[in-house]
């Protein structure tokens, strides 16, 4: 069974849950770039998006399913975690 989580298209959904929160812009812009493939610009099209073996990997783990897709919530939680770990790690040093 295919647990689709989100839409196929899920990015712009997601986009759109994410524009809608000012405090998670910069640091969905820090963990886009380091999901990006190495020499994106290499492939046709000449994307920027991650490897689709790296993001089947991660939706296997993260939802058992390597075809299932994030929901726009889910992206938002992540990215709020990611800028709590981030804000935390400043608090650290």
């Amino acid at each position: 069974m295919t647990r689709q989580v989100g839409s196929p298209r899920w990015w712009p959904t997601a986009f759109v849950a994410v524009a809608k929160r000012p405090e998670l812009w910069w640091v969905a812009a820090v963990e886009t770039r380091s999901l990006l493939a190495r020499n994106w610009w290499r492939s046709w099209p000449p994307l920027p998006r991650p490897a689709r073996a790296w993001l089947e990997f991660r939706m296997e783990t993260a939802y058992g399913d390597r075809r299932a897709r994030p929901s726009p919530g889910d992206v938002v939680a992540w990215l709020g975690w990611c800028r709590e770990r981030r804000q935390g790690s400043v608090r650290q040093r």
